[in-house]
């Protein structure tokens, strides 16, 4: 046993759930784990988020206790050491919206508009002043990762275009934006009604961007596909909600663009440094993404700068990209 595996151990020790059973639950793409403990039909999850890698529970705690103040479901929290980076928190249920439409295809438009209905909640929320702001500048840097790895070479020029096209398509942060909105981070609890039909997990990395950033997230999602029926309808609902002009679909598109190149690189990044082969495979559907993005017809600087820099997930290139 680690000596972190020993701490934390410890840290479930001083708890009302020390004798409850550990039943270990799917990671994801970072570095935090999760187990469900559980107890005569009663259920937690602790979570392991080591501040050494990066992790900031207190950063989770804070953006769920915003989220409950709005009357979304998010985890609460039962325990919490923020200097180890563990937290036992309630337990939302173990469907996520990915699964539910697994076994029940036809449900998609349905929990689709709940979905949305969150992000129109979460555009009316203030966001935290002490979060970062993902300004145009930012939201090209955050690119630069996919030359690191997946090109393996800079792509400093599409880094410049990139800025200039959120510059011109999405300049306005105001947005509270979870970042990883999608479909395996959605709780779906049928059992309930309206919003809080929705559980809410994986936002300790929330920021403040343009409205629209989680709805790209939620409709160009790298682990399942999203009809063009659905996708559609989201989109114009969401843009009434909020009150958007016309112009709004270049800012979705734009976004969606950004969200899927950073992605290319943070997969390539599990391959090769954390031997996470399996997100090799979600590659074609990220470029998919990208290119139906970068088809819009305001994007066509952007476009060729993506092309000029961003090869496609060829067999051949996934081959490079096996540590």
């Amino acid at each position: 046993m680690t000596d972190r595996a020993i701490l934390l151990k410890e840290f479930v020790a001083q708890t009302i759930w020390r004798d409850w059973q550990w039943v270990p639950v799917t990671d994801d793409a970072s570095n935090r784990r999760y187990w469900r403990l559980c107890k005569e039909g009663r259920t937690v999850i602790v979570m392991d988020d080591n501040p050494a890698h990066g992790g900031n529970t207190n950063a989770f705690a804070e953006i769920a206790q915003l989220l409950l103040s709005a009357r979304l479901q998010a985890p609460h929290i039962l325990a919490h050491d923020g200097n180890l980076g563990f937290m036992i928190i309630s337990d939302l249920g173990s469907a996520d919206i990915a699964a539910w439409l697994q076994r029940n295809p036809m449900d998609e438009a349905r929990l689709y508009q709940v979905a949305t209905d969150v992000l129109v909640r979460l555009h009316h929320i203030a966001a935290p002043s002490n979060l970062k702001t993902m300004t145009a500048k930012l939201g090209g840097e955050m690119i630069r990762l996919t030359g690191e790895f997946y090109c393996q070479n800079p792509i400093n020029d599409l880094v410049l275009e990139m800025q200039v096209s959120l510059s011109k398509h999405a300049a306005q942060a105001t947005t509270l934006a979870l970042r990883d909105f999608h479909a395996e981070n959605l709780i779906w609890r049928d059992r309930h009604e309206a919003l809080d039909c929705i559980g809410l997990l994986d936002f300790q990395d929330a920021f403040v961007a343009p409205a629209g950033y989680d709805l790209a997230s939620l409709l160009t999602d790298a682990r399942r596909d999203v009809s063009s029926e659905t996708a559609r309808q989201m989109t114009t609902y969401f843009m009434q909600a909020i009150g958007a002009n016309p112009d709004f679909t270049a800012q979705l598109a734009c976004l969606g663009v950004q969200r899927n190149l950073r992605i290319l690189g943070v997969f390539a990044q599990l391959s090769l440094r954390y031997g996470k082969q399996k997100y090799l495979g979600l590659m074609p559907r990220v470029w998919g993404h990208i290119e139906n993005g970068m088809s819009h017809p305001a994007l066509g600087n952007l476009r060729q700068a993506v092309l000029d820099s961003i090869p496609a997930p060829t067999p051949a290139l996934l081959e490079r990209l096996r540590p």
